[in-house]
C-alpha cells in the first residue's frame, strides 16, 4: 500500500514536471485554450453529478469516500 502510493505521487510529480515544461513551450493561447476545455468539461459533469453538494459533504463528514 505504502509503496503505491509513493509511486503514484511519483507519478503525479513527472506529470507535473512534463506538463509544466510543456505550458512553458507553447504560446499562451494554446494552453489557455485547452484549459478551458479541461474546465468547461469539468462543469458539465458537475452538472450531471448524482448527488448534490450537501450529500457530498455528508458523506465526507463520515469519512465515506
Amino acid at each position: 500500500m505504502v509503496l503505491d502510493k509513493k509511486k503514484n505521487f511519483l507519478q503525479r510529480l513527472e506529470f507535473i514536471r512534463f506538463y509544466a515544461k510543456w505550458v512553458k513551450s507553447v504560446p499562451n493561447e494554446v494552453w489557455s485554450e485547452q484549459q478551458a476545455v479541461l474546465i468547461n468539461s469539468m462543469m458539465k459533469n458537475a452538472r450531471n453529478f448524482m448527488m448534490s453538494g450537501e450529500e457530498y459533504l455528508r458523506l465526507k463528514e463520515r469519512g465515506e469516500n
